[in-house]
């Protein structure tokens, strides 16, 4: 800790780590490891690792610096780490690897201190989802990180078939002894639709599959694999525009099952159902009914 005289306010700051290089820890992540006062990390042992390769020491004045901090405990935490900042140190946050907080701990961390009022900050860097994305050959205009989908159950089929669902280019984090099954579920759903499964990224074994869900669900089914597995998963082709037709059939049914609704009650319903302007199915009701002999209610 720095004296009081001459303390300057204390921050958390989120520091982004190498996935696999060594080379791509910043030399800002070093000069704020190197002067932390205390250093946030999943596995102790894995940060003292890297602190020794890059020649900065884990103890300081006051110690060892490093303080386990990982899904179990993170709340557990907090007060420890508010106090530090709040005394005027600087709190690190490394995962075991990439950026903290993105399906690792950190989350409740920023929290916490940004509702104290503390200062939150991070030094970007290294992170599987964003390096597996922009290799994918996949959309990467509208993405959304997905992190590991639940192991089993009415829950996986559930987000399984939301992302599959979605307009939007995927990213889902894997262990190398589910990814069979992943890319199995998700073939289930579309054979076709074009993935890139992401292995050992910036690392000696570096791999990047890329193909349908259909394939990839066959090249791995009984494929031994090892490492860091990103799946990234293309989005869902557009709906097929409804037609009129569709239209005028989802008013009948309704015109049949409620005659006494309003055209701006059924219009409201059946412009949810098909996804299509309420506008356009009012009309449709208008004219139905009108053909039918019927009276428009308002």
């Amino acid at each position: 800790m720095t004296d009081a005289g001459s303390r300057h306010p204390g921050r958390l700051v989120l520091v982004a780590t190498p996935i696999g290089n060594l080379g791509d820890l910043s030399p800002r992540a070093r000069e704020v490891l190197g002067a932390a006062d205390l250093i946030c990390c999943e596995d102790t042992r894995r940060t003292r690792a890297l602190l020794s390769a890059m020649g900065i020491p884990a103890g300081g004045a006051h110690g060892d610096r490093l303080l386990s901090l990982h899904g179990h405990n993170e709340g557990a935490r907090v007060e420890r780490v508010l106090a530090c900042v709040a005394g005027g140190g600087t709190v690190a946050v490394v995962s075991d690897a990439g950026t903290p907080g993105i399906s690792d701990p950190g989350t409740l961390l920023v929290s916490r201190l940004s509702e104290a009022g503390e200062e939150v900050s991070t030094v970007p860097g290294p992170t599987s989802v964003v390096g597996a994305l922009v290799i994918s050959g996949l959309p990467t205009d509208r993405f959304c990180v997905e992190g590991f989908l639940p192991r089993k159950g009415g829950e996986r089929r559930e987000r399984v078939a939301a992302l599959m669902a979605d307009g939007r280019t995927t990213v889902v984090l894997e262990a190398p002894g589910r990814l069979a099954a992943t890319l199995a579920d998700l073939a289930a759903v579309d054979a076709v639709r074009q993935v890139a499964v992401v292995r050992e990224l910036t690392k000696v074994h570096e791999e990047v599959w890329r193909g349908t869900a259909g394939d990839a669900a066959a090249a791995f089914s009984a494929r031994q694999v090892r490492g860091e597995i990103v799946v990234v998963v293309g989005g869902a082709p557009p709906a097929d525009p409804v037609s009129d037709e569709a239209i005028d059939e989802a008013v009948r049914e309704w015109l049949r099952r409620g005659p006494g609704e309003g055209p701006r009650q059924i219009a409201l319903v059946v412009s949810e159902e098909l996804g299509v302007p309420r506008r356009k199915v009012y009309e449709a009701v208008l004219r139905l009914r009108s053909a039918e002999g019927g009276r428009p209610a308002p």
